[in-house]
C-alpha cells in the first residue's frame, strides 16, 4: 500500500510517504508556518521515493485535536490533493498518533495534549501483546488537567504534562515512562491509516473533516 499522511495540527508540521512498510518523511517545529511548509515536503518526499501523487492509494491526515488553524490547514491541503487525482482520504486521531509513537506491547497509554486555555486534550489507549497499532481505551476529551482522570496506565505522553507541572506530578508517578514533549509524526499517522484503509473506511475528499474537541464538549454541555 501507498499512503501519503499530513499533519498541521500542532506546532510539528510533517509529511510522510509510506510504501510498502517503508517511510520517507519530513518534519520541522514552528508556531506558525505550516502553510507555507506542506507543500514543499509533500513535493520532497514524492520526488525522493519517485512516485506521483496519482500513483498512491490514498492520503491520511491528522484530524485534530489539535490547533484550529492547523488542523483546518491540513484538512485543506489534504482535500485539495486529494481531489485533483481521485484519491480517497482517511483522518487519523492526533492522540492516538501520539500514543502509537511511544507505545510497546502491553502498554496502556494516557494522552494528554496542551489545548491553552488552561485545558488538555486527552484519551488513552492500549496496546495489546501481539497487536502492532494502539487501539482507544476512552473517548477523546477537552478538560481541565485536574479532571484528567488516573488509571493503570504505564506511559503517560503529550505536552500537557510539560505545560502544567500539576498534571505531571499527579500522573507522571511511579514506574510510569513520561513523554511530555511528544508530538504527533505524520509517519505514525500512515501507520493507523494503513489499517483504516484496508478495513475499508476511506472517506472521498469531500467528506474529509477535522474533529473539534473543544466545540463538541461545548456542545454536549449547552445541548
Amino acid at each position: 500500500m501507498r499512503l501519503l499522511a499530513i499533519d498541521t495540527a500542532t506546532e510539528r508540521c510533517s509529511v510522510a510517504l509510506r510504501l510498502d512498510g517503508k517511510v520517507i518523511e519530513r518534519s520541522s517545529e514552528q508556531p506558525r508556518g505550516a502553510a507555507d511548509l506542506v507543500l514543499p515536503m509533500v513535493d520532497s518526499v514524492l520526488q525522493e521515493a519517485g512516485v506521483r501523487l496519482a500513483d498512491l492509494d490514498g492520503i491520511a491526515y491528522g484530524r485534530g485535536p489539535g490547533a484550529f488553524t492547523g488542523v483546518r490547514i491540513g484538512v485543506g491541503v489534504v482535500q485539495g490533493l486529494a481531489f485533483g487525482v481521485g484519491l480517497q482520504t482517511v483522518g487519523i486521531s492526533n492522540l492516538a498518533a501520539v500514543a502509537q509513537q511511544v507505545a510497546q506491547p502491553g502498554d496502556r497509554i494516557l494522552v494528554c495534549m496542551d489545548a491553552r486555555m488552561d485545558q488538555v486534550y486527552w484519551s488513552s489507549f492500549a496496546r495489546e501483546h501481539g497487536a502492532d497499532l494502539v487501539t482507544p481505551l476512552s473517548a477523546e476529551r477537552v478538560d481541565a488537567p485536574d479532571a484528567v482522570v488516573d488509571g493503570n496506565y504505564t506511559v503517560v505522553a503529550g505536552t500537557g504534562f510539560k505545560a502544567y507541572p500539576k498534571l505531571r506530578a499527579r500522573l507522571a508517578t511511579g514506574d510510569r515512562i513520561v513523554h511530555e514533549a511528544a508530538l504527533p509524526k505524520a509517519s505514525d499517522i500512515a501507520l493507523l491509516a494503513e489499517a483504516e484503509f484496508r478495513a475499508g473506511r476511506a472517506r472521498p475528499a469531500a467528506e474529509a473533516e477535522p474533529v473539534y474537541v473543544r466545540d463538541q464538549v461545548a456542545h454536549v454541555k449547552g445541548a
